[in-house]
């Protein structure tokens, strides 16, 4: 998650599998899922990204692989 030219006080990123797919560990960021649906949002610690600034998470995923469009926004 970049910031642009605001900071961000919290962040969420959007996504849904494409055929059964499930995460099986994620860091830097706290996940919900719904069905198909993934949210991520910013962990305590990294809600704050100053303008021009960035943050990670990642995630390691069971089932086939694949490449689901993600939005950003914040939170």
């Amino acid at each position: 998650m970049r910031a642009g030219s605001s900071s961000l006080n919290g962040w969420t990123v959007r996504w849904t599998w494409p055929s059964g797919q499930t995460i099986a560990s994620l860091w830097n960021g706290e996940h919900t899922v719904s069905g198909s649906s993934v949210t991520v949002r910013n962990a305590p610690y990294n809600s704050s990204v100053p303008a021009g600034g960035s943050t990670t998470f990642g995630f390691t995923a069971n089932g086939s692989a694949a490449t689901p469009t993600a939005t950003c926004g914040s939170s």
